[in-house]
């Protein structure tokens, strides 16, 4: 899991990168409100975790163009020493799924953000996905189109179900490096634009199935229903 980071103390922004990177999830961490949201729209993130008074913007604020330019809609935490029952409100109407008031406990803001990872996957628990034409058997690994099997390698069922479980999200060519070829983002990326291509070919996507794989220049790719 890929988590963005809004902190503006360093001492802070490096205890929380210690605690999750010992969970095994990779955080980048923005110290202003601008930089966060570049960041949050321009790169692929799988959790947002803010805090509330940062240099430039409120985090509140902050959530509110994420909400308001993102194409999905991306898991947030607010995690602040504010308090009041305004606070919270207020955070949750901007688009907050969880609100955590510091200092928090280790233990309880990594199971907050389990509980929050399953609330927003939960299809990952099913044996058989559909979606719209396609479906996806995960225990045996094969995808049906209608009702014709298509044959695909283990690489491309990976790269299939990964697009069908982030509709609508822009997906890096990092990020799919990291998610389904398990290797670091600093792996050259072509392998993930040759795949895409033949993916296109082999899973027949065209209007009529309801897919689309668009290329988003110089970022990577978005898995698109088409209307």
């Amino acid at each position: 899991m890929r988590i963005a980071l809004l902190e503006d103390e360093q001492e802070q922004a490096q205890r929380m990168h210690t605690l999750l990177a010992d969970q095994g999830y990779d955080c980048d961490s923005y110290d202003t409100g601008q930089s966060f949201i570049s960041a949050v729209l321009h790169h692929s993130y799988d959790l947002l975790i803010l805090d509330w008074q940062i240099p430039d913007m409120t985090g509140v604020d902050a959530l509110r163009e994420v909400r308001k330019h993102l194409d999905w809609p991306i898991p947030a935490i607010f995690l602040t020493q504010r308090d009041s029952e305004e606070d919270i409100v207020m955070a949750l109407d901007a688009g907050a799924d969880d609100y955590v008031t510091k200092p928090a406990r280790d233990a309880e803001l990594i199971a907050r953000i389990r509980a929050l990872s399953r609330r927003t996957n939960p299809e990952n628990s099913k044996d058989v996905l559909e979606y719209g034409p396609f479906r996806v058997n995960t225990r045996q690994r094969e995808i049906w189109l209608n009702d014709h099997l298509l044959t695909l390698t283990d690489k491309d069922f990976d790269l299939t179900l990964f697009l069908f479980q982030n509709q609508d999200r822009l997906l890096t060519r990092e990020l799919l490096l990291e998610r389904v070829w398990g290797v670091s983002r600093d792996i050259n990326t072509r392998t993930v634009d040759t795949h895409m291509s033949r993916l296109r070919r082999r899973l027949g996507l065209n209007p009529d199935n309801g897919f689309r794989i668009k290329t988003i220049y110089q970022r990577g790719y978005r898995f698109e229903t088409v209307n």
